[in-house]
């Protein structure tokens, strides 16, 4: 395979690059970024391949013009194969508004042929072409110029073999007649909302446990409030302020700029800043209407029977084990819950294919008519006369 000794640099040769690449069906791309000091991930290199050339993109050079890249991300006769993709389509759609499509990711793939779940690429290179990864540059500063022979080696490996297991690994799902088992999976990747943050729901992240409606309120508007600043300032929102802090304003609802300077763990020195800014936020928070407060979901009424969960957590991995697939591709366990306790509108186990392999099972074990039991070291299902 011919690979660029170098990454690109030149606009003329990018865009000659992306017209032959536009002329496969599929190829591979990777990015390497940093983010430990931004808000948002600054993308430091690009990697793609097709099956006969890899070449890596500097998208840090001064006057090139990604257009063409950016052209062949829309390509719809080109499937984008990723690996673990979600941060890497992250950062295009912060670069181009826009999602790559088609898109194909290989470790949701992985779940279908065997791997588990959230298999690391290097598991999957073993696994498929039997070869082990060097991962010694995994941690570089992919910002520093110039970039060493062995960092472009190492990155340009994470495309080459990601090609070469793609129509393997898609010709080993179809001939399992299991390219319909990763339709819902794989329509995740073309959310946009997936890759978006609404600073509305930045409170959710945050653990605040047995906080009070009106606290919550606080914590809400705060969060929101972090998020946006941070987005504004391309920081990282606990350098900005931290979740402990944020949640101690928030309890000690303070009234005066004084009384926000004192809490514990507010930023000294250019903290004083923000003094102004968040007693701007708590007294938005103060005038929100009770109805507009943030409400957490009712706790369960009913708990699952223990006895109940077990055998469905038995019997999900005896079906995992069985068909080769990862257990969270059919359930996970919140999952195993609802259907514990009868509820199963909605709940994808008790649906479709899954149905097919585990939802009717589960409720012939519910039922009494379905045991299981252990020959062998093995588990295994036997039916139970009436």
């Amino acid at each position: 395979m011919k690979t660029t000794p170098s990454p690109i640099t030149d606009s003329a040769e990018l865009a000659a690059l992306c017209g032959r690449l536009a002329g496969h069906p599929h190829i591979a791309i990777d990015t390497e970024f940093m983010r430990e000091t931004t808000y948002f991930a600054k993308i430091c290199l690009i990697q793609v391949a097709s099956d006969d050339e890899a070449a890596a993109i500097d998208p840090l050079a001064k006057n090139l013009d990604l257009t063409p890249f950016y052209d062949l991300l829309q390509n719809q006769d080109v499937l984008k194969v990723f690996h673990a993709g979600r941060q890497d389509l992250e950062i295009l759609v912060n670069m181009t508004g826009q999602l790559p499509s088609p898109c194909y990711d290989s470790q949701i793939a992985a779940m279908v042929c065997g791997f588990g779940d959230q298999v690391g690429y290097d598991k999957l290179v073993k696994g498929f072409l039997d070869i082990n990864l060097d991962k010694g540059p995994r941690f570089t500063d992919w910002s520093q110029r110039p970039l060493t022979e062995k960092q472009i080696s190492y990155a340009l490996n994470d495309v080459i073999y990601l090609q070469e297991i793609y129509p393997v690994m898609a010709e080993r799902i179809a001939k399992a007649n299991r390219g319909h088992w990763l339709d819902e999976e794989m329509a995740v990747l073309s959310d946009l909302s997936v890759y978006q943050v609404n600073p509305e729901d930045a409170w959710r992240k945050i653990k605040h446990k047995g906080s009070k409606p009106e606290a919550l309120n606080r914590i809400k508007h705060l969060a929101a409030w972090r998020e946006q600043e941070a987005q504004r300032r391309d920081i990282p929102k606990t350098r900005l302020i931290k979740d402990d802090t944020l949640l101690a304003i928030a309890m000690a609802k303070p009234s005066s700029p004084e009384a926000l300077g004192r809490i514990r763990g507010f930023p000294g020195g250019g903290g004083g800043k923000l003094i102004p800014e968040i007693m701007g936020v708590l007294k938005r928070a103060a005038k929100t209407p009770k109805d507009d407060w943030p409400k957490l979901p009712d706790p369960p009424s009913k708990k699952p029977s223990v006895a109940v969960l077990d055998l469905l957590r038995v019997l999900l991995k005896h079906v995992a084990d069985h068909e080769g697939i990862a257990p969270r591709l059919i359930a996970n366990a919140d999952d195993l819950e609802q259907i514990a306790l009868d509820k199963t509108d909605g709940i994808k186990a008790m649906h479709g294919w899954r149905y097919e392999i585990f939802g009717q099972y589960a409720d012939a074990i519910k039922s009494g008519k379905l045991a299981v039991a252990v020959k062998n070291n093995a588990t295994m299902l036997i039916p139970v006369a009436d």
